[in-house]
């Protein structure tokens, strides 16, 4: 069975006590912060406690990245087991997150993959829907609330059954059945997790709502900047952004991302290290967010994925 794998030498050496450092950190970070909502009062805190929560689990989800790509330690169980841990907060299950992630690295700006392009016979209304979906948190509501059936269905759906939605298609045709007792019992654990801090009182679910939805507001609007009316090529189509530089190193160099699509094996820390792309200097973050906005246009072409239905190994 052809699959489809990271696991290639990387080019650069992992930060391995680095990376294992600054995620207990991001670990006790984002515990802290759930249960501080639990024992202040709901203004002006949690509003406040919101906002750390997206800083940090934005992190959080980026070390995890970096656990998705076997970069987070060399030792592939240890590597996976952070992963886990910090997918737990996100929530979902770390090797379906792994799989979704490694998939869009094959399908970025193919017909799979292209958010923001309608195609031939595609429903306008359709593709707009799912499109600002994304932008306004839908994409990491449907991953939250997918929690739910996960546990008695890894799997969720048959690819067939999402055929309306091609990206949907695609990303389930890559799902790799291997994983799906790993899916199942991440899933019962997120939801014994964070069911059990407010089933005990220890966070609000007022409070719970708020922190762990602000952070997949953030993250779900994000998805896309860096890929919106890029060029239609796997590797090429990514923007390097430039933000603050107190962010970008707090959100692990994510926003040099064209470097990470031409470079996915190497390590967070070396990516400005390599040097500016074709695309030349880093364009503002704020301006590609803003520009995503616009919305899904016509498709000027098509752009066949190679790697379709190959599951991920």
């Amino acid at each position: 069975m052809n699959t489809l794998s990271d696991q290639h030498p990387p080019a650069a050496a992992i930060p391995s006590r680095l990376n294992l450092l600054i995620a207990a950190g991001q670990f006790l970070l984002l515990l802290g912060l759930l249960l501080a909502s639990g024992h202040l009062s709901f203004w002006p805190w949690t509003p406040l406690l919101a906002v750390a929560y997206a800083l940090v689990m934005n992190s959080a989800y980026l070390m995890l990245h970096e656990a998705e790509h076997g970069l987070l330690h060399p030792n592939r169980g240890l590597n996976d087991t952070v992963g886990t841990v910090l997918a737990l907060f996100f929530p979902a299950p770390f090797h379906l997150l792994r799989q979704g992630h490694l998939g869009h690295h094959v399908r970025n700006r193919t017909d799979d993959e292209a958010f923001d392009h309608y195609f031939e016979g595609d429903s306008r209304l359709w593709k707009n829907w799912a499109f600002y979906n994304i932008l306004t948190g839908g994409f990491w509501l449907c991953i939250a609330i997918s929690n739910l059936v996960l546990p008695f269905r890894p799997r969720l759906w048959s690819a067939t059954s999402a055929n309306f939605d091609r990206p949907t298609e695609a990303l389930l045709e890559s799902l790799n059945p291997r994983y799906d007792r790993l899916i199942r019992v991440e899933a019962v654990a997120l939801l014994l997790l964070h069911g059990g801090l407010i089933a005990t009182g220890l966070v609000p679910w007022t409070s719970w709502l708020c922190l762990v939805g602000a952070f997949g507001v953030s993250w779900s609007s994000m998805q896309y900047m860096h890929h919106y009316h890029t060029e239609r090529d796997v590797h090429k189509g990514a923007r390097n952004l430039r933000t603050f530089r107190w962010l970008d190193t707090l959100w692990l160099n994510h926003n040099w991302h064209q470097r990470h699509h031409e470079h996915p094996h190497v390590p967070w820390i070396h990516l400005p290290r390599l040097g500016e792309g074709p695309q030349g200097p880093r364009e503002s973050m704020f301006h590609a967010w803003l520009r995503q906005w616009r919305g899904p246009t016509p498709a000027k072409r098509n752009v066949s994925n190679p790697h379709a239905r190959k599951p991920i190994r």
